[in-house]
């Protein structure tokens, strides 16, 4: 299995600590008192960070993210917004909803709450719009109390494919996607979804 691009800040000093300080428990045995929990914490980055192969699946309107539906709500416009938390230990890259163009991409500052609080819509973000044959489609990268950064792999102006890797974020955080206006979700409150696979429409 791969790794996700944007660890290697993370993930390489890391394992390097964990090689060094076992390399010198071998002489001194006060070592292994560093190099246990740097192993073991090597260990849980390397799950954290992992990265599956996947085929789309066949909605028309896929899930973004890999989690558990946290809310369901109507928005203003018309539009459903689906909230996808994501716990430390699902996958942390996240996939494009529907083939189309980023017709936009941006950063917007904020906060650091938990990403079940309801709060949580005023933290540091990344927005997304793509031009699809359903028309614009939104959906937003949101970062949570641990996951403080944002990295995405794509630019505005690209073209993606459906279930296509657009960006990651580092540990438990959520995605929001928006559904047009007379989609239904497929999906309720508590579902798990799986990115580029789980359909959050009935298409």
């Amino acid at each position: 299995m791969s790794l996700a691009r944007g660890v290697s800040p993370w993930l390489l000093p890391t394992a390097a600590a964990a090689a060094v300080t076992s390399l010198l428990s071998g002489r001194d045995r006060r070592w292994a008192l560093a190099a246990v929990p740097l192993t073991a914490l090597t260990g849980g980055m390397l799950w954290f960070f992992r990265d599956p192969e996947r085929a789309p699946g066949a909605g028309r309107i896929l899930s973004p993210a890999d989690g558990v539906v946290q809310s369901i709500d109507p928005w203003p416009d018309g539009r459903t917004r689906v909230a996808i938390f994501m716990s430390p230990l699902d996958v942390h890259v996240n996939r494009a909803p529907l083939a189309g163009t980023v017709t936009s991409m941006e950063h917007v500052a904020g906060g650091y709450l938990p990403a079940f609080n309801k709060d949580s819509d005023t933290n540091e973000r990344v927005v997304w719009h793509l031009e699809t044959a359903l028309g614009d489609i939104e959906f937003v990268q949101i970062a949570g109390a641990v996951a403080r950064r944002i990295v995405p792999y794509v630019a505005e102006g690209a073209k993606v494919a459906k279930g296509e890797r657009v960006g990651l974020i580092r540990f438990g955080s959520r995605v929001d996607v928006y559904l047009p206006e007379g989609i239904e979700p497929a999906v309720s409150v508590g579902h798990r979804t799986v990115a580029g696979v789980t359909s959050l429409d009935h298409g």
